[in-house]
């Protein structure tokens, strides 16, 4: 089982917790505190697990754990977000799973690439999408008896060759609470695409209307019902800490990241000024993990001020000051200040 104490747990059973915010500083995230977000029992899965692999394709198949050991690996760093990140800070909480700003790591995922197993089946011309569906299942209010986890991918991102059947984190083989004995790992996207206890992939032909496709990790606005996809641009402050305190003189350091993009510029600024300072930036530890950025400040001679980040990506999608509120409460990427208590040095 996972090492709770390197996490802040937010349910216990089923468990989701969030890294702690001391330890979002990293490049990379401790294996013991990278994110969890489950949403039922966890599956009895053991290494005697296999994968099934069909629907419309013209060899359907079944894979051992040993099987896909033996194909050619490969190694994706990914930062992952929980859609449901940042939950607590809307206005009006919505209901859901009481995130605050911690389910989001950043670590390396090895497996095989997705796009192996399915030019092995061979995929009919007129499917449109793959499906994943996962060992897990288990009620849900809205619902009549057991619901299992399933989601879906167009072919453009089930075939892109760093889409991978996951069985390793951080050189470890996955835990339990990771989806063992393998999960899907889908980089710019939000974490409820890389379906974990995977059990099968379907090739289906029309669009996917599931549970977990159309009912939740959906953005639902005024009657209008749009899954969540690919993860929104966002920024995250890291040091000086929230609620912690600094000099008036600062070095800010944090980290942005986009599922539509790279990033393109981070810009800071105090308070409510309506001046914006642009931040330098670092150089991702590959092309799917956060970017960091620092800059300097000199925060106004008062007790108390709060520091906020915008990031902008290459396809120009902005942060926004807050973001258009949704019932289930997925996606916020809205601007987000910390508050620092400033002390006497420098003052």
């Amino acid at each position: 089982m996972h090492d709770e104490a390197a996490l802040d747990v937010v349910r216990a059973d089923p468990l989701c917790a969030e890294t702690p915010a001391r330890l979002l500083t990293a490049p990379i995230t401790p294996a013991a505190s990278v994110y969890v977000r489950s949403n039922f029992a966890l599956p009895p899965l053991d290494a005697t697990h296999t994968i099934a692999i069909g629907g419309a394709v013209r060899s359907p198949f079944t894979m051992s754990m040993a099987e896909l050991a033996a194909l050619p690996q490969r190694h994706v760093t990914v930062t992952m977000e929980c859609a449901g990140n940042g939950r607590l800070g809307m206005d009006t909480v919505p209901a859901g799973e009481p995130w605050r700003y911690g389910a989001v790591s950043t670590t390396t995922w090895s497996g095989v690439s997705l796009r192996t197993l399915l030019e092995r089946a061979g995929l009919a011309p007129d499917v449109v999408e793959i499906l994943g569906h996962g060992a897990d299942a288990g009620p849900r209010d809205d619902a009549d008896g057991d619901v299992r986890f399933a989601r879906s991918l167009p072919i453009a991102d089930a075939m892109h060759p760093d889409t991978i059947v996951a069985t390793h984190m951080a050189g470890e083989r996955l835990s339990v609470d990771h989806g063992a004995p393998m999960r899907l790992i889908v980089p710019g996207w939000y974490g409820m695409a890389s379906v974990k206890w995977l059990a099968r992939l379907e090739a289906i032909t029309t669009p996917f209307t599931g549970y977990f496709q159309l009912q939740r990790y959906v953005y639902e606005v005024n009657g209008t019902v749009e899954p969540v996809r690919r993860t929104l641009v966002k920024s995250m402050i890291t040091s000086p800490i929230d609620g912690g305190s600094c000099a008036r003189a600062v070095l800010v350091h944090g980290w942005a990241w986009s599922g539509a993009g790279a990033i393109a510029r981070v810009e800071l600024a105090v308070n409510d000024a309506p001046v914006w300072i642009d931040a330098a930036l670092g150089t991702p530890v590959s092309a799917y993990a956060w970017t960091p950025f620092e800059a300097e400040l000199v925060l106004p001679d008062a007790a108390t001020a709060t520091i906020r980040s915008r990031a902008t990506d290459t396809a120009g999608n902005a942060q926004p000051e807050r973001i258009e509120w949704n019932r289930l409460g997925y996606g916020n990427n809205g601007i987000r200040g910390i508050a620092v208590v400033v002390t006497d040095e420098g003052r």
